[in-house]
């Protein structure tokens, strides 16, 4: 079983790190050791850039949704500083696949939005793997709308594969819910980012998708619904 979480046309990169790590553990700073290495790593970026240059268009799907592809944790503790959170909606409740708050981009104050899928199987459930909820689109629309006050530039981190399709959301007004922050979000006078980093699925990407710049990250993906949910339309 694959623990690591490598996808099976990653195989000869693993294979390769692999080596490597072995050669740089035994390395006894021969010139022959040295070289050996060398070409590893030349054979491992090889390889990787290879790959990757030619993946499919489901192989794309896959590493947009890689378990170690970084979320939006990932890049409030390493893009940005000094990250307050702010929580609920100030109607129904909090909800955990949608993070928001201020934070420092290098000189400037900035309000993040982004959506979270949780790094392991606890944080996924309650994260419902990265699908919003009402509350979790009117939390980051109020949000948008505070920052907006202060004259902050507002940046949001799209990664879900679509708005959470449960009973109970759309009892408590999903389509309302993306449709205010369609609206809202394009008359906001404040900059707005968007940046698909992972998976950029239906309305739930476009819930907080409205934006001055849309932009992707390599291997990320934005699309009017999952590949899955229009396979299950089609067939």
């Amino acid at each position: 079983m694959n623990t690591n979480g490598e996808l099976p046309f990653e195989k000869p990169i693993e294979e390769l790190r692999k080596q490597l790590v072995e050669s740089e553990q035994n390395n006894d700073h021969s010139a022959e050791a040295e070289e050996h290495i060398r070409q590893l790593t030349k054979e491992l970026t090889r390889v990787t850039k290879d790959i990757y240059e030619n993946l499919s268009a489901w192989e794309t799907v896959r590493v947009a949704r890689h378990k170690q592809r970084p979320q939006t944790s990932n890049y409030l503790d390493l893009v940005f500083d000094e990250f307050v959170e702010l929580h609920g909606d100030r109607l129904f409740g909090d909800d955990r696949a949608i993070r928001t708050g201020f934070a420092k981009l290098d000189q400037f104050k900035v309000l993040v939005v982004g959506h979270q899928k949780g790094q392991n199987l606890t944080e996924r459930n309650e994260c419902f793997f990265g699908c919003a909820h009402p509350e979790g689109y009117r939390k980051a629309l109020a949000k948008m709308k505070l920052g907006a006050k202060y004259g902050m530039p507002i940046i949001c981190l799209i990664d879900t594969p679509g708005a959470y399709p449960g009973i109970g959301a759309e009892e408590r007004g999903q389509a309302q819910a993306i449709a205010e922050n369609l609206f809202e979000m394009s008359r906001l006078t404040v900059p707005i980012i968007c940046v698909v980093i992972g998976e950029g699925g239906s309305g739930g990407a476009l819930g907080v998708g409205i934006g001055d710049r849309v932009a992707m990250l390599e291997h990320s993906y934005y699309s009017v619904i999952s590949p899955e949910g229009c396979a299950g339309i089609l067939w």
